[in-house]
């Protein structure tokens, strides 16, 4: 299961854009809500030992300084 979560601007600070995507520890599987609830995987039967990926995004990039001259 991926979920995808866009940035927010929380004024101060930016929550950034950022994927999570579960599987099946023991098959890597995708996993989807209702296999979550269940505990149970539907591809190999084994009780859900997670794994868990997050991919963070960068929303914004702060301004160069200095002299590009050479």
């Amino acid at each position: 299961m991926k979920t995808v979560n866009e940035a927010v601007d929380l004024g101060e600070k930016i929550d950034p854009k950022h994927e999570v995507e579960i599987v099946c520890g023991n098959c890597g599987y995708d996993l989807d809500e209702s296999e979550l609830e269940a505990d149970t995987c539907s591809d190999c039967g084994q009780a859900l030992n997670l794994k868990q990926s997050t991919k963070i995004y960068a929303t914004s990039v702060p301004p160069a300084a200095g002299d590009a001259a050479l």
